[in-house]
């Protein structure tokens, strides 16, 4: 069932965003407890489209989710959790067991990092519902009507062939519904290999208005002759301005559709703490944000807090410098909340932490 959300009382006529992926359920010892420690598990939902959906939601930005999860108490919580955050559920299918025969909703554990330990995924997701459902079933265009920006990651794809299907598909209807896309191409080692990533993530380039990140993509010096080389190749973790303004460049000379190209920068100085800045080229010129360094309390879903927040300045008229340096902001804030998800309600919070404003608020 459809509902209005609150806060967008005040908004005359919000432009609806629309996300398309797989919800999990986040299983976390407490206390930064390994899990051959752990005797319980502290239980909250997450994936990286539902996370952008969550954020953007309860900054007030008309927001929807696509996902297919098992009609059992699992998946009905994870909708239930997502709609308490103001995201519209609707099209949400909850599946039958004849429709996904292994009826699961897929699961991760996180071992959360303390200091010198990093922290540590272990994913139990195959075989989940919108794995197994016939997207075919799907009608693209129905869905994606009514809506002004679509996102999608390359997670989704990666889950298996109907889902890699079933977004390209997403991106082409789309582009020819007039809809702004963006894209995180969001690698993950566990779901397939580096090489399948880019020659699957560089097919959705020619689709794509706002590109997050700069990998996993093909950007070879030679389209005939990939023996010499990606552009990208050599270009370290943390770039200097002049480095990531050349790889953008190269870019926008093969994908002239990209509007927008952003990308975070992390430096790791422990498991506990970070550095975050980032490189956004709009409008004609690549831009740096400040440098954020903090604590960290949850690091899961500091990626899609960074994309949120692009998202939500880009929709809301930010000026460029403003853009990203919001975008970071977001990212920075959701290292201090515990979850996937950056739920933060309050846009002056992240504008404070933007500006550098620390201070206690009264």
């Amino acid at each position: 069932m459809e509902h209005s959300s609150p806060l967008l009382k005040n908004e005359k006529s919000p432009r609806k965003f629309i996300t398309i992926g797989e919800i999990m359920l986040r299983l976390t010892p407490p206390d930064y407890a390994k899990i051959r420690m752990a005797t319980s598990f502290e239980a909250s939902y997450g994936g990286s489209e539902a996370n952008i959906a969550l954020a953007l939601a309860n900054l007030g930005v008309d927001s929807t989710f696509f996902s297919v999860v098992p009609n059992n108490s699992l998946g009905k919580s994870a909708i239930r959790m997502l709609r308490s955050n103001d995201v519209h559920c609707a099209p949400v299918i909850l599946a039958t067991p004849e429709e996904t025969p292994s009826h699961r909703l897929g699961t991760y554990y996180l071992e959360t990092g303390y200091g010198i330990r990093a922290s540590k995924v272990t994913y139990d997701r195959k075989h989940s519902a919108i794995t197994e459902y016939d997207l075919t079933q799907v009608d693209l265009e129905a869905l994606l009507t009514g809506y002004d920006w679509l996102h999608l990651s390359g997670i989704t794809p990666a889950l298996s062939p109907s889902c890699a299907w079933f977004i390209l598909e997403a991106l082409k209807t789309a582009k020819r519904l007039g809809l702004t896309v963006s894209f995180d191409g969001n690698f993950r080692s566990s779901l397939w290999s580096w090489e399948e990533a880019r020659d699957y993530c560089t097919q959705c380039l020619p689709y794509v208005d706002v590109l997050l990140g700069i990998e996993p993509y093909h950007l070879w010096k030679d389209e005939k002759d990939p023996s010499k080389g990606d552009w990208k190749d050599g270009v370290p973790m943390q770039p200097s301005y002049e480095q990531q303004n050349e790889i953008f460049q190269r870019f926008l000379v093969r994908y002239p559709n990209l509007k927008c190209i952003a990308r975070h920068v992390r430096y790791a100085h422990s498991g506990s703490e970070n550095s975050l800045k980032a490189f956004m080229w709009y409008e004609g010129h690549t831009f740096e944000s400040k440098l954020f360094t903090f604590n960290i309390l949850d690091r899961v879903g500091g990626g899609d807090a960074f994309a949120s927040g692009l998202i939500y300045a880009m929709l809301h008229g930010y000026k460029p410098m403003d853009m990203v340096n919001f975008a970071v902001a977001s990212s920075a804030i959701k290292h201090t909340i515990h979850g996937d998800a950056n739920i933060t309600d309050d846009v002056q919070t992240i504008r404070d932490l933007m500006n550098m404003h620390y201070d206690i608020k009264r």
